[in-house]
């Protein structure tokens, strides 16, 4: 089988949260042949045959004619043309005994999109199923219903696999690449592909089955009608507590999957403590093992707002590019941390402090090129205009206190350990001038909320990092790593292989575990998404 991603990865450009799952299957890439967006269609064999009917053939010129009667599809028409093209002109969707089995496939995807967390209504449905279900046009073909059928398969896979436009993502400060796919060409693929599936998951990145799971779980939990606001006795529960409240906490703490067997016990004991632990983790919340007001908040959160946020992720998931890099570094603004990992598998993990929503951190990727130990910080002209000026019009020696000199026109902080991008920092060039670095603050890495920067990330285990990028240097173990990072003098290290690093936000996803994790949306981005996919 053959269809085409654009093949994005070549440049290193890949995605964050692969991160989340820690877990696209190798076996399906290796099943998948890849084939450039740019060949040309005279160099594209087609292989295997689903259909093998030669004698139907579409008139071409009812392709111009069909969108009189169907406009909305005709944002398709570029897609439909070069199909047909693709096919010269034979029907897709019917063979000698009338509709195809894949035509039938493509109406119970379209009578279910529903479960793809799709908000929008099937254009012109009402006439797929009065046409499908017309004993004569199921038999004979129709090249009206031939054309109507292609146009829903390609608003689906559009919808489904692609999501809304990259126009859209770039207003809404998404930067990082999107994910590109060669629909009529895929199509035509599968069409003529005896084990091919027609919906197959390998054309969206493994986050998005994954979410997709869970809110058909979610949605279930919703009509079951158990989920009512839960109103506690006391201010706080902890472990040896006995309470009716705690069976009623302990039962849905095992339908959400926290906690793998139900007692039904009243009693808070250390089955029910990890559980707890692990509802607060996988929430943002301090991982106490108390129940307390926090998490009671989170547990009464509206199931229907929690499945908002599963859609909205869900969108963000078909963006992403479905191939891996062998090292890269993945940064989720919402959850604060940042993740190496190695050919899939997750090396470590680490907290991080992000842009304020002020001076919100960017949604992008770039390749970390230089380690730069004991660091000069030249102060932004931002920050120099509005914090460092006025400070020194109040304290002449604020300067000389702060470790600060004049550099020409500008300022900059010396090295040492006050210096405010701490011992080291990382530069993966790009142009909104956002680089990782140390900090003097470390006490910001222990808050659950840490969003506290101008923009630029910074690292609570910076050394970590540092040893991890120039782990294939010769020149360099951790020892000399210490030892440039408290030596006092800024020293530039390129890197030998550049680890592309990505920057994205997400506020739900399913972790390495396989466990569902919600964040806060920091930056208001949910909302913005959520009218945009109403709307699309």
């Amino acid at each position: 089988m053959h269809f085409s991603y654009r093949r994005i990865f070549s440049s290193g450009i890949i995605f964050l949260f692969i991160a989340f799952s820690a877990c696209a299957h190798r076996n399906d890439k290796q099943q998948q042949q890849k084939i450039a967006d740019t060949v040309s269609p005279k160099d594209q064999s087609i292989r295997g045959s689903f259909s093998d009917q030669q004698d139907l053939y579409l008139d071409s010129s009812l392709l111009k004619s069909f969108y009189i009667d169907f406009p909305l599809l005709k944002n398709y028409s570029p897609d439909i043309l070069q199909f047909y093209s693709y096919r010269n002109y034979r029907y897709a969707w019917y063979n000698n005994s009338g509709l195809s089995e894949q035509a039938s496939h493509l109406y119970d995807q379209l009578n279910n999109l529903d479960q793809e967390g799709i908000q929008t209504a099937v254009p012109y449905k009402n006439i797929l199923d009065s046409m499908l279900n017309d004993p004569v046009s199921s038999k004979d073909p129709d090249p009206k219903a031939e054309i109507l059928l292609t146009a829903e398969y390609l608003f689906y896979a559009d919808k489904v696999w692609n999501g809304i436009s990259e126009q859209k993502t770039t207003r809404m400060g998404w930067f990082l690449p999107r994910k590109k796919l060669n629909l009529p060409y895929m199509m035509d693929s599968l069409l003529n592909d005896t084990s091919a599936s027609l919906f197959s998951a390998r054309y969206s990145f493994r986050q998005y089955n994954l979410l997709k799971t869970q809110l058909r779980k979610y949605r279930y939990m919703d009509s079951s009608g158990e989920w009512k606001l839960l109103t506690p006795g006391t201010e706080k529960y902890k472990k040896n507590d006995s309470s009716e409240m705690i069976r009623e906490i302990r039962h849905r703490l095992y339908l959400l999957g926290d906690l793998t067997n139900d007692s039904r016990s009243n009693r808070f004991d250390d089955d029910l403590e990890a559980a707890v632990e692990s509802f607060q983790a996988r929430n943002g919340i301090l991982p106490d093992g108390i129940i307390g007001k926090s998490f009671f908040n989170e547990m009464n959160v509206p199931l229907q707002e929690k499945i908002r946020k599963l859609i909205i992720n869900m969108e963000r998931s078909r963006w992403i590019p479905v191939d891996l890099s062998q090292h890269y570094l993945i940064i989720n603004i919402p959850s604060f941390t940042l993740t190496a990992y190695d050919r899939d598998t997750l090396t470590f993990s680490m907290n991080v402090v992000v842009g304020k929503s002020v001076h919100k951190t960017v949604v992008f990727s770039g390749d970390i090129k230089y380690v730069v130990f004991s660091p000069y910080w030249n102060v932004p002209p931002s920050i120099m205009k509005t914090e460092i000026l006025p400070a020194l019009r109040k304290n002449p020696g604020y300067l000389k206190k702060n470790n600060m000199e004049w550099n020409g026109q500008s300022i900059r902080q010396k090295p040492g350990p006050s210096n405010s991008l701490g011992l080291v920092k990382f530069l993966f060039p790009n142009s909104y001038n956002i680089y990782l670095h140390d900090s003097p603050a470390k006490s910001l890495f222990g808050e659950q909320s840490r969003a506290f920067s101008h923009g630029c990330i910074r690292l609570a285990e910076p050394k970590k990092l540092a040893v991890y990028l120039l782990r294939d240097d010769d020149n360099w173990n951790e020892i000399k790593i210490n030892a440039a990072m408290h030596a006092g003098r800024e020293k530039y290290v390129t890197l030998k292989n550049p680890v592309p690093v990505y920057v994205g936000y997400m506020t739900a996803w399913v972790d390495s575990k396989g466990k569902l994790n919600f964040r806060k949306d920091i930056y208001n981005r949910d909302r913005m998404l959520e009218e945009m996919l109403i709307q699309k």
